[in-house]
């Protein structure tokens, strides 16, 4: 079926990393927040309970940020440039829904032609020195069920949405008009096989393209 509105997730999606671990990694705090995300996309712990806490032990600073920006371009998946040139040609209305730092995807959906309003991401605040303040608490992207609220009001005067994505946030979007699609080709999680209405393990993005037109 053909849907009004097509929203990708970006870590593990879009891109074949998890930004915050790789932020991790450079902290030298990796493991134990490589544990914490897999709680999370496995739906073993509650985002909010993580969210926070991550990046509090992290505190990335403004360089580091950078530095995951062009990860993030260089590790593009399989097929994503085209999927988005695909889409964006048919006039489909696509968006990004990530639970990452808006900051560091920007890039990323600029190099996928995606306009700026169209990335729903948490944003990070930094000091004046560039060191690491806060994040946008009030965001629902920042907590469990965060994908479901942005969908909704994707929405909103349409009849249909799908949401594609590698883990069980991207799984609780699912509601009337709303389709589930799991991306195993980066991360394969046997939760998000369990709960999607349809699911691919193949790396490259262009499998889910007969999914979607």
């Amino acid at each position: 079926m053909s849907y009004d509105v097509i929203c990708f997730d970006c870590d593990s999606t879009l891109s074949k990393i998890e930004g915050i671990d790789e932020l991790a990694k450079w902290a030298g705090v990796g493991e134990e927040m490589a544990k914490l995300t897999d709680l999370a996309m496995n739906g073993e712990l509650p985002l909010e309970a993580v969210y926070g806490k991550r990046l509090a032990t992290i505190q990335p600073d403004r360089a580091s940020i950078e530095r995951l920006v062009d990860l993030y371009v260089a590790e593009i998946v399989d097929g994503a440039k085209e999927v988005f040139s695909t889409l964006l040609k048919q006039g489909k209305d696509v968006h990004i829904i990530s639970g990452g730092l808006r900051q560091a995807i920007l890039p990323l959906a600029n190099a996928l032609g995606l306009p700026e309003q169209n990335v729903h991401a948490v944003d990070i605040v930094f000091n004046a020195d560039g060191s690491y303040q806060s994040y946008d608490e009030s965001h629902p992207l920042a907590r469990s069920g965060g994908k479901a609220e942005i969908c909704k009001q994707l929405l909103q005067g349409k009849s249909s949405l799908v949401m594609i994505g590698d883990g069980k946030t991207d799984m609780e979007a699912k509601q009337p008009g709303v389709t589930v699609i799991g991306f195993g080709g980066v991360c394969d999680r046997a939760v998000v096989k369990q709960l999607a209405d349809h699911y691919t393990v193949d790396p490259d993005l262009r499998a889910v393209l007969p999914l979607v037109l």
